[in-house]
């Protein structure tokens, strides 16, 4: 009897023990939910924090951070002009800076303006911890391998980030309004170029975040392999094709035809995607070796 009552209770024990294994599985999905609200929650704040600072002091901005490349005086003119003369290439960097006056076509045109540039701003600065934070709501789930590859992975997208974006803004944006300000249509003097600032701000910010995105290709082509999707070597043979897009895309961008322009603008989208083939190619290595340890 003995034996029946504790084999009864041990039964009873199986029992409840999947019960509570189920409803711990239960909690712990909805507890993930929650870790996620929290999260978001988290970044929103810091996010309407920086916008609300960026938009305290937007006089200071819109004077120094978002009408500098229309100014002369601006870094990335004489950077360049003194970097052609100091390579014995004569004016080849020098870009003829042209004035552009600015106007307002919307009753809450300026306002609108300052919202989207301490929005946008925001964004750029809060990136980090938008980042940092997403990092902890996956980190969980990862493996111990897996978070030791990832727990630089913070500082590495966000210098690529930053990098992106100063590269538009320093380098691509002068070259864009540059090219645009001086593309005439036809050859009366009917027309004047004076472009609405919601239409300037939003081109400024979209160079900036474009970029900014862009220079996460090598992240994307480390997680790419890190899937299987894409090879070092598969990048290494569409090479020719990546060259020609990048010329290409140099040439559109650029407001001059000499070579020299069309090159300082494609040597980082050359680096981009030759980092890439170096951590696809790193990749492809570690699985090797990982697959002739197991064999």
């Amino acid at each position: 009897m003995a034996t029946k009552a504790s084999d009864r209770k041990s039964f009873l024990k199986r029992i409840g023990g999947k019960q509570q294994e189920e409803e711990q599985t239960e909690m712990t999905f909805f507890d993930h939910i929650e870790e996620l609200r929290w999260h978001i929650i988290r970044s929103v704040i810091v996010w309407l924090i920086a916008a609300i600072v960026i938009f305290i002091y937007i006089d200071w901005v819109y004077d120094n951070i978002i009408l500098a490349p229309t100014f002369p005086k601006f870094f990335t003119y004489d950077a360049l002009c003194n970097l052609g003369h100091w390579l014995h290439l004569g004016d080849s960097f020098c870009m003829p800076v042209i004035s552009i006056n600015f106007q307002v076509t919307e009753v809450n045109g300026t306002f609108t303006s300052a919202i989207n540039i301490a929005m946008i701003g925001a964004l750029v600065v809060a990136f980090p911890y938008i980042f940092w934070e997403l990092w902890r709501f996956i980190k969980p789930a990862l493996s111990p391998k897996e978070k030791k590859y990832g727990q630089n992975s913070i500082l590495f997208v966000s210098v690529c980030f930053f990098t992106g974006a100063a590269f538009g803004y320093y380098l691509l944006a002068p070259f864009t309004f540059n090219f645009l300000a001086s593309f005439t249509l036809g050859k009366s003097a009917v027309i004047q170029y004076r472009p609405s600032i919601n239409d300037y701000v939003e081109t400024l910010t979209n160079l900036i975040l474009g970029c900014g995105i862009a220079f996460e290709l090598p992240v994307l082509a480390y997680v790419l392999a890190k899937i299987g999707i894409i090879t070092g070597a598969m990048l290494k043979k569409y090479f020719k094709f990546a060259f020609v897009i990048i010329l290409v895309v140099a040439a559109v961008i650029t407001p001059s035809p000499d070579w020299t322009s069309q090159f300082i603008v494609a040597i980082p989208l050359f680096l981009l995607y030759w980092i890439s083939i170096l951590l696809a190619s790193s990749v492809d290595k570690k699985k090797a070796k990982e697959e002739k340890e197991w064999s």
